[in-house]
Protein backbone atom coordinates (compact mmCIF):
# COMPACT_ATOMS: atom_id res chain seq x y z
CA UNK A 1 0.00 0.00 0.00
CA UNK A 2 1.50 3.40 -0.68
CA UNK A 3 1.92 5.95 1.81
CA UNK A 4 -0.92 8.85 1.82
CA UNK A 5 0.67 12.22 0.68
CA UNK A 6 0.68 14.73 3.93
CA UNK A 7 -2.35 16.93 3.97
CA UNK A 8 -0.31 20.17 3.31
CA UNK A 9 0.67 19.15 0.04
CA UNK A 10 -2.47 17.38 -1.71
CA UNK A 11 -3.79 19.04 -4.59
CA UNK A 12 0.25 19.35 -5.68
CA UNK A 13 0.32 16.41 -8.76
CA UNK A 14 2.25 16.82 -11.60
CA UNK A 15 3.34 20.06 -12.27
CA UNK A 16 1.73 21.10 -15.83
CA UNK A 17 5.54 21.80 -17.18
CA UNK A 18 6.10 17.60 -16.78
CA UNK A 19 2.67 16.84 -18.10
CA UNK A 20 2.86 18.68 -21.63
CA UNK A 21 6.48 18.15 -21.66
CA UNK A 22 5.94 14.44 -21.84
CA UNK A 23 3.33 15.19 -24.27
CA UNK A 24 5.41 17.07 -26.32
CA UNK A 25 7.42 13.46 -26.37
CA UNK A 26 5.12 11.25 -26.74
CA UNK A 27 3.71 13.12 -30.16
CA UNK A 28 7.19 14.28 -31.18
CA UNK A 29 5.40 18.09 -31.01
CA UNK A 30 7.97 21.11 -30.90
CA UNK A 31 7.47 21.72 -26.72
CA UNK A 32 7.30 25.48 -26.68
CA UNK A 33 5.86 25.09 -23.38
CA UNK A 34 9.06 24.74 -21.15
CA UNK A 35 10.83 27.89 -19.51
CA UNK A 36 14.66 26.53 -21.10
CA UNK A 37 16.02 27.91 -24.19
CA UNK A 38 16.99 25.58 -27.09
CA UNK A 39 20.68 26.58 -27.43
CA UNK A 40 23.55 26.00 -24.79
CA UNK A 41 25.57 28.61 -22.91
CA UNK A 42 28.44 30.75 -24.34
CA UNK A 43 31.82 28.59 -25.22
CA UNK A 44 33.83 30.05 -22.70
CA UNK A 45 31.44 28.93 -20.48
CA UNK A 46 31.24 25.87 -21.40
CA UNK A 47 34.97 25.58 -21.48
CA UNK A 48 35.58 27.21 -18.13
CA UNK A 49 33.05 24.24 -16.50
CA UNK A 50 34.75 21.23 -18.51
CA UNK A 51 38.38 22.92 -17.15
CA UNK A 52 36.98 23.18 -13.48
CA UNK A 53 36.25 19.40 -13.50
CA UNK A 54 39.78 18.44 -15.41
CA UNK A 55 41.37 20.84 -12.78
CA UNK A 56 39.46 19.01 -9.43
CA UNK A 57 36.63 21.44 -8.53
CA UNK A 58 34.56 18.26 -8.36
CA UNK A 59 34.05 17.36 -4.22
CA UNK A 60 31.97 19.72 -2.14
CA UNK A 61 32.12 23.42 -2.16
CA UNK A 62 32.17 25.58 0.98
CA UNK A 63 28.48 25.61 2.05
CA UNK A 64 28.69 29.03 1.07
CA UNK A 65 29.54 28.57 -1.90
CA UNK A 66 32.99 29.11 -3.44
CA UNK A 67 34.66 32.59 -2.70
CA UNK A 68 34.72 33.49 -6.22
CA UNK A 69 31.27 33.02 -7.62
CA UNK A 70 30.19 34.83 -3.80
CA UNK A 71 32.56 38.05 -4.99
CA UNK A 72 31.18 37.90 -8.30
CA UNK A 73 27.72 37.72 -6.89
CA UNK A 74 28.43 40.67 -5.09
CA UNK A 75 30.64 42.71 -7.79
CA UNK A 76 27.50 42.47 -10.06
CA UNK A 77 25.11 43.51 -7.44
CA UNK A 78 27.16 46.64 -7.14
CA UNK A 79 28.02 47.50 -10.83
CA UNK A 80 24.57 46.66 -12.04
CA UNK A 81 22.91 47.92 -9.32
CA UNK A 82 24.93 49.93 -6.64
CA UNK A 83 23.99 47.92 -3.77
CA UNK A 84 26.76 46.29 -1.58
CA UNK A 85 26.79 42.83 -0.52
CA UNK A 86 29.37 41.11 1.88
CA UNK A 87 30.18 38.08 0.05
CA UNK A 88 30.72 36.47 3.68
CA UNK A 89 28.12 37.65 5.30
CA UNK A 90 25.04 39.02 2.33
CA UNK A 91 25.80 36.39 -0.17
CA UNK A 92 24.75 32.55 -0.64
CA UNK A 93 24.73 30.04 -3.43
CA UNK A 94 21.79 27.85 -4.34
CA UNK A 95 20.49 24.56 -6.44
CA UNK A 96 19.16 27.20 -8.13
CA UNK A 97 16.32 29.85 -7.64
CA UNK A 98 14.17 27.29 -6.84
CA UNK A 99 16.04 25.89 -3.91
CA UNK A 100 16.67 29.69 -3.09
CA UNK A 101 13.06 30.60 -3.24
CA UNK A 102 12.05 27.36 -1.39
CA UNK A 103 14.54 27.82 1.30
CA UNK A 104 13.95 31.79 1.86
CA UNK A 105 10.12 31.19 2.50
CA UNK A 106 10.62 27.77 4.80
CA UNK A 107 13.17 29.88 6.69
CA UNK A 108 10.71 33.54 7.04
CA UNK A 109 7.25 32.09 6.78
CA UNK A 110 5.83 29.81 9.98
CA UNK A 111 2.55 27.80 10.61
CA UNK A 112 -0.23 29.73 9.49
CA UNK A 113 1.80 33.12 8.38
CA UNK A 114 0.70 34.48 5.15
CA UNK A 115 2.63 35.35 2.10
CA UNK A 116 1.42 38.14 -0.66
CA UNK A 117 1.72 36.47 -4.16
CA UNK A 118 1.05 37.81 -7.46
CA UNK A 119 -1.05 35.45 -10.21
CA UNK A 120 -0.35 33.73 -12.10
CA UNK A 121 3.04 32.86 -10.60
CA UNK A 122 5.92 29.77 -11.38
CA UNK A 123 3.87 27.08 -9.73
CA UNK A 124 7.09 26.16 -6.39
CA UNK A 125 5.15 29.20 -5.13
CA UNK A 126 2.46 27.85 -3.94
CA UNK A 127 4.06 24.31 -2.81
CA UNK A 128 6.84 26.65 -0.83
CA UNK A 129 4.39 27.96 0.97
CA UNK A 130 2.55 24.92 1.86
CA UNK A 131 5.52 23.13 2.85
CA UNK A 132 6.06 26.02 5.65
CA UNK A 133 2.53 25.26 6.49
CA UNK A 134 1.71 29.46 5.35
CA UNK A 135 -1.14 30.77 3.62
CA UNK A 136 -1.45 32.07 -0.01
CA UNK A 137 -2.98 35.69 -0.38
CA UNK A 138 -3.37 36.05 -4.03
CA UNK A 139 -3.46 39.85 -5.92
CA UNK A 140 -4.29 39.19 -10.13
CA UNK A 141 -2.29 40.55 -12.28
CA UNK A 142 -5.03 41.31 -15.02
CA UNK A 143 -4.65 42.75 -18.63
CA UNK A 144 -4.28 46.71 -19.33
CA UNK A 145 -4.72 48.31 -22.62
CA UNK A 146 -2.07 51.54 -23.33
CA UNK A 147 -0.36 53.70 -25.75
CA UNK A 148 2.44 50.59 -26.03
CA UNK A 149 -0.44 48.08 -26.14
CA UNK A 150 -1.74 45.28 -24.08
CA UNK A 151 0.94 44.76 -20.75
CA UNK A 152 -0.02 43.64 -16.92
CA UNK A 153 -1.01 45.53 -13.99
CA UNK A 154 -2.29 45.06 -10.16
CA UNK A 155 -4.91 47.03 -8.58
CA UNK A 156 -3.05 48.65 -5.79
CA UNK A 157 -6.14 48.76 -3.53
CA UNK A 158 -6.32 45.00 -3.88
CA UNK A 159 -2.63 44.59 -2.71
CA UNK A 160 -3.70 46.73 0.13
CA UNK A 161 -6.60 44.47 1.29
CA UNK A 162 -4.70 41.06 0.84
CA UNK A 163 -2.33 41.85 3.97
CA UNK A 164 -3.28 41.24 7.38
CA UNK A 165 -2.21 40.94 10.60
CA UNK A 166 -0.83 37.21 9.62
CA UNK A 167 1.17 38.62 6.59
CA UNK A 168 5.05 38.16 6.52
CA UNK A 169 5.51 38.60 3.31
CA UNK A 170 5.29 39.27 -0.39
CA UNK A 171 6.74 37.06 -3.10
CA UNK A 172 7.74 39.33 -6.03
CA UNK A 173 8.66 38.28 -9.38
CA UNK A 174 10.19 40.94 -11.70
CA UNK A 175 11.01 40.29 -14.69
CA UNK A 176 7.56 38.15 -14.65
CA UNK A 177 7.05 34.57 -15.65
CA UNK A 178 4.43 33.46 -17.47
CA UNK A 179 3.25 37.10 -18.22
CA UNK A 180 6.77 38.91 -19.04
CA UNK A 181 5.73 41.75 -17.28
CA UNK A 182 8.15 44.10 -15.74
CA UNK A 183 7.20 45.95 -12.78
CA UNK A 184 7.38 49.35 -13.17
CA UNK A 185 8.90 52.25 -10.88
CA UNK A 186 5.60 53.14 -9.79
CA UNK A 187 4.02 49.30 -9.04
CA UNK A 188 7.38 48.83 -7.19
CA UNK A 189 7.19 51.82 -4.77
CA UNK A 190 3.43 50.93 -3.91
CA UNK A 191 5.08 47.41 -3.07
CA UNK A 192 7.92 49.01 -0.99
CA UNK A 193 5.33 51.12 1.07
CA UNK A 194 3.04 48.65 1.85
CA UNK A 195 6.14 46.48 3.24
CA UNK A 196 7.68 49.08 5.32
CA UNK A 197 4.16 50.10 6.60
CA UNK A 198 3.75 46.04 8.01
CA UNK A 199 6.98 45.56 8.52
CA UNK A 200 7.00 42.52 5.42
CA UNK A 201 10.04 40.77 3.71
CA UNK A 202 10.19 41.01 0.20
CA UNK A 203 11.40 37.59 -1.37
CA UNK A 204 12.11 38.87 -4.78
CA UNK A 205 12.55 36.99 -7.40
CA UNK A 206 14.63 38.14 -9.83
CA UNK A 207 16.24 35.21 -12.51
CA UNK A 208 15.17 37.01 -15.48
CA UNK A 209 16.96 40.02 -14.77
CA UNK A 210 18.53 41.07 -17.77
CA UNK A 211 16.35 38.98 -19.99
CA UNK A 212 14.62 42.78 -20.40
CA UNK A 213 13.37 44.04 -23.85
CA UNK A 214 12.88 47.35 -25.97
CA UNK A 215 15.26 49.62 -23.67
CA UNK A 216 13.89 48.57 -20.49
CA UNK A 217 15.84 48.72 -17.49
CA UNK A 218 14.84 46.05 -14.57
CA UNK A 219 14.62 47.81 -10.76
CA UNK A 220 15.41 45.72 -8.08
CA UNK A 221 13.64 46.24 -5.28
CA UNK A 222 16.09 46.10 -2.89
CA UNK A 223 17.40 49.86 -4.22
CA UNK A 224 14.14 51.55 -2.93
CA UNK A 225 14.93 53.19 0.00
CA UNK A 226 14.64 51.11 3.31
CA UNK A 227 14.15 48.23 1.22
CA UNK A 228 17.27 46.63 1.24
CA UNK A 229 16.92 45.60 4.88
CA UNK A 230 13.71 43.79 4.12
CA UNK A 231 14.87 42.48 0.88
CA UNK A 232 15.95 38.54 -0.24
CA UNK A 233 17.36 39.65 -3.70
CA UNK A 234 17.08 36.15 -5.65
CA UNK A 235 19.33 34.98 -8.98
CA UNK A 236 20.47 32.52 -10.92
CA UNK A 237 22.85 31.59 -13.69
CA UNK A 238 20.48 29.22 -16.09
CA UNK A 239 18.26 31.93 -17.05
CA UNK A 240 21.28 34.96 -17.44
CA UNK A 241 23.33 32.27 -19.48
CA UNK A 242 21.47 29.24 -20.79
CA UNK A 243 22.48 26.77 -18.76
CA UNK A 244 19.38 25.90 -16.30
CA UNK A 245 20.35 22.08 -15.97
CA UNK A 246 23.56 23.25 -14.09
CA UNK A 247 21.29 24.46 -11.16
CA UNK A 248 23.32 27.36 -10.16
CA UNK A 249 21.50 30.15 -8.45
CA UNK A 250 22.26 32.25 -5.13
CA UNK A 251 20.37 35.05 -2.94
CA UNK A 252 21.81 38.44 -1.74
CA UNK A 253 20.12 39.46 1.79
CA UNK A 254 21.16 41.14 4.96
CA UNK A 255 22.92 38.94 7.11
CA UNK A 256 20.35 37.96 9.41
CA UNK A 257 18.20 37.13 6.35
CA UNK A 258 21.37 35.43 4.87
CA UNK A 259 21.91 33.06 8.22
CA UNK A 260 17.97 32.34 8.62
CA UNK A 261 18.44 30.90 4.52
CA UNK A 262 21.69 28.91 5.06
CA UNK A 263 20.21 27.17 7.97
CA UNK A 264 17.43 25.71 6.15
CA UNK A 265 19.36 25.46 2.85
CA UNK A 266 21.91 22.97 4.65
CA UNK A 267 19.16 20.09 4.85
CA UNK A 268 18.03 20.67 1.40
CA UNK A 269 21.12 20.18 -1.02
CA UNK A 270 23.88 21.14 1.51
CA UNK A 271 26.04 22.09 -1.69
CA UNK A 272 25.76 21.33 -5.68
CA UNK A 273 27.49 22.33 -8.82
CA UNK A 274 31.16 22.23 -7.46
CA UNK A 275 32.52 22.61 -11.27
CA UNK A 276 29.77 24.98 -12.21
CA UNK A 277 30.63 27.68 -9.60
CA UNK A 278 33.80 29.04 -10.82
CA UNK A 279 33.00 28.69 -14.49
CA UNK A 280 29.78 30.75 -13.36
CA UNK A 281 32.27 33.20 -11.40
CA UNK A 282 34.05 33.98 -14.45
CA UNK A 283 30.92 34.45 -16.63
CA UNK A 284 29.57 37.28 -14.02
CA UNK A 285 33.09 39.40 -14.05
CA UNK A 286 32.54 39.14 -18.03
CA UNK A 287 29.04 39.96 -18.13
CA UNK A 288 28.12 42.59 -20.90
CA UNK A 289 28.65 40.61 -23.94
CA UNK A 290 26.73 37.22 -22.66
CA UNK A 291 23.57 39.21 -21.45
CA UNK A 292 23.68 41.81 -24.83
CA UNK A 293 23.55 38.80 -26.71
CA UNK A 294 21.45 36.86 -25.32
CA UNK A 295 19.06 39.87 -25.16
CA UNK A 296 19.09 40.55 -28.53
CA UNK A 297 18.55 37.30 -29.40
CA UNK A 298 15.44 36.43 -27.50
CA UNK A 299 14.19 40.08 -28.45
CA UNK A 300 14.48 38.90 -32.03
CA UNK A 301 12.90 35.54 -31.18
CA UNK A 302 10.12 37.16 -29.66
CA UNK A 303 8.98 39.48 -32.44
CA UNK A 304 8.55 36.62 -34.64
CA UNK A 305 7.35 34.57 -32.19
CA UNK A 306 4.23 37.79 -31.24
CA UNK A 307 4.40 38.18 -34.97
CA UNK A 308 3.48 35.08 -36.52
CA UNK A 309 0.50 34.22 -33.73
CA UNK A 310 -0.90 37.96 -34.70
CA UNK A 311 -0.98 37.09 -38.63
CA UNK A 312 -2.75 33.68 -37.42
CA UNK A 313 -5.37 36.06 -35.78
CA UNK A 314 -3.97 35.29 -32.14
CA UNK A 315 -4.90 38.20 -29.27
CA UNK A 316 -0.82 38.52 -27.93
CA UNK A 317 0.05 40.39 -25.67
CA UNK A 318 3.71 41.14 -26.54
CA UNK A 319 6.28 40.99 -23.35
CA UNK A 320 8.47 43.37 -21.86
CA UNK A 321 10.97 40.79 -21.15
CA UNK A 322 11.56 37.00 -20.11
CA UNK A 323 10.90 33.88 -21.94
CA UNK A 324 7.79 34.07 -22.01
CA UNK A 325 4.65 35.18 -24.62
CA UNK A 326 0.98 35.12 -23.73
CA UNK A 327 -2.07 34.70 -25.79
CA UNK A 328 -5.59 35.60 -25.06
CA UNK A 329 -7.62 32.67 -26.66
CA UNK A 330 -11.08 34.18 -25.45
CA UNK A 331 -12.03 30.03 -24.51
CA UNK A 332 -10.72 27.14 -21.83
CA UNK A 333 -7.09 27.73 -22.26
CA UNK A 334 -6.06 24.05 -20.85
CA UNK A 335 -8.57 22.36 -23.04
CA UNK A 336 -6.81 24.41 -26.61
CA UNK A 337 -3.07 23.17 -25.18
CA UNK A 338 -3.99 19.86 -24.98
CA UNK A 339 -5.11 19.28 -28.17
CA UNK A 340 -2.72 21.35 -29.79
CA UNK A 341 -0.41 18.47 -30.07
CA UNK A 342 -2.14 16.64 -32.28
CA UNK A 343 -3.68 19.30 -34.12
CA UNK A 344 -0.63 21.46 -34.60
CA UNK A 345 2.37 19.47 -33.55
CA UNK A 346 3.18 22.49 -31.03
CA UNK A 347 3.01 22.01 -27.09
CA UNK A 348 1.62 25.44 -25.23
CA UNK A 349 1.02 25.43 -21.62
Amino acid sequence: MSAPLVTRMRGFGTTIFAEMSALALATGSINLGQGFPDTDGPEDLLADAITAIRSGHNQYPPGLGILELREAVSDHHLRCYSLAYDPDSEVLVTAGATEALTAAILALIDSEDEVVVFEPYYDSYAAAIALAGGRRRVVTLRREHGDQGSTWGFDPDELRAAVTNRTRAVLLNTPHNPTGKVFSAAELRVIAELALQHALWVIADEVYEHLVFDGRRHVPIATLPGMRERTVMIGSAGKSFSVTGWKIGWLAAPPELTTAVRTVKQFLTYVNGAPFQPAIARALAAQPPHYDAARMRLQAQRDRLCAGLSDLGFDVIRPEGTYFATVDLHRDGLEFCRNLPTTAGVVAI
